[in-house]
């Protein structure tokens, strides 16, 4: 069965009406095979749709995967109704197979699910300027806004500990004991950067258990290309890839969006003086997300952003290094030294942080009383 006939196939089981007139692949996205299908209808009506292979490999659960999704596209749509909004526009709307799921298991055992195409928009792989950082800011803002009053409890783990910074500090000790690699004295230096800075490890997580922050709906993916920008206005207007969508701190979002993209140099730059934080970028984002996220935000967690995007980039530059001792056993490697080389740069840019830490509070404290 080729692809056309599997979609066709498919479009049964979800109730498409019409037939499968083209099929194109989706290249953007690393983990599901993902397709672009246009179907026609008796009366020339056409309608897009995209459907994707779930990839089992990284998600072994479909039911508790779909499960969060549904939750969360239900409720956005809801405040978007509130709010006079498009909901074929500003979420992602799934259709339920002919067995009451929101995906389906074929005779192979591979899981898919389908939802709407959102025309008219674009996306974007790199920050060509501070206003699209900004919008992206807003956007991711907007998401957490509307999910505020969302009970993140009633959402799955699908990663569990995904961002207990002390956890993974204590599987980096726990790396360097075993030297499973036997490359210990190659990152001396990192070691050392890692071992410094231990106490900031749990500053998140003892909040958390002393419930000074909120438990949210976070994201855990904010790259710029999963936010869909409409192609009229540029502006941010539909969160997708949703499916890491699990309890957490809004924190966690916005420590890792700064860390991606308010980088002056790529993940894996070799030259560490190349590697800085970009406070324009900071700016734009920091404005961008306060002016959407702001009011639902608590006092506590508004003033942590900076913190978070230190945080969030020390954890990241710990799991690599980890990854590196271990023996480059979780991420996807090109040479032997790439997971160091990319816990160099994470740290770098955590040095560099530090000592703009200052004028990130600036931003930070000026945005905030801007709401």
């Amino acid at each position: 069965m080729d692809i056309k006939e599997k979609i066709m196939a498919l479009g049964e089981v979800f109730s498409i009406a019409g037939e499968c007139i083209s099929v194109s692949v989706i290249k953007s996205g690393h983990i599901n095979a993902t397709y672009k299908a246009v179907f026609r209808q008796n009366n020339g009506f056409e309608r897009a749709y995209l459907i994707q292979k779930i990839n089992s490999n990284v998600f072994k659960d479909s039911e508790k995967l779909m499960h969060n999704i549904v939750l969360v596209t239900t409720h956005l749509k809801e405040k978007i109704l509130i709010e006079h909004g498009d909901i074929n526009r500003e979420t992602l709307n799934f259709l339920q197979a002919q067995n009451g799921k929101f995906y389906f298991t074929d005779e192979n055992g591979e899981d898919w699910r389908v939802c709407y195409y959102i025309d008219g928009i674009y996306s974007c792989d790199t920050i060509t300027d501070g206003e699209i950082f900004k919008s992206s800011g807003r956007a991711f803002g907007e998401f957490q806004k509307k999910l505020a009053d969302f009970p993140g409890e009633a959402l799955y783990e699908t990663i569990p500990d995904f961002h207990d910074t002390g956890k993974r500090f204590a599987a980096l000790l726990e790396a360097i004991e075993k030297n499973l690699s036997g490359r210990r004295d190659r990152c001396g230096p990192e070691i050392e950067f890692a071992l410094a800075r231990e106490k900031d490890c749990t500053v998140l997580t003892d909040m958390i258990k002393k419930k000074e922050l909120p438990l949210r709906v976070t994201h855990n993916d904010t790259k710029l290309n999963n936010i869909l920008f409409d192609a009229r206005t540029n502006e941010g207007i539909c969160i997708v890839d949703l499916d890491t969508v699990m309890p957490g701190l809004s924190l966690y979002d916005f420590g890792d969006s700064i860390r991606f993209g308010a980088n002056t140099a790529a993940e894996d730059e070799k030259d560490i003086s190349k590697v800085s934080l970009d406070i324009d970028l900071y700016k734009a984002y920091t404005e961008g997300y306060l002016s959407t996220a702001g009011n639902s935000l608590t006092v506590k967690e508004a003033s942590l952003l900076p913190f978070s995007a230190r945080l969030i980039t020390f954890e990241c530059g710990i799991r690599f290094l980890t990854d590196y001792l271990n023996g480059d056993t979780y991420f996807k490697t090109e040479y032997a030294e790439h997971n160091l080389v990319r816990c160099r740069t994470q740290f770098a840019l955590v040095a560099d942080m530090e000592k703009k830490y200052d004028e990130m509070k600036r931003i930070n404290d000026a945005a905030i009383s801007s709401f």
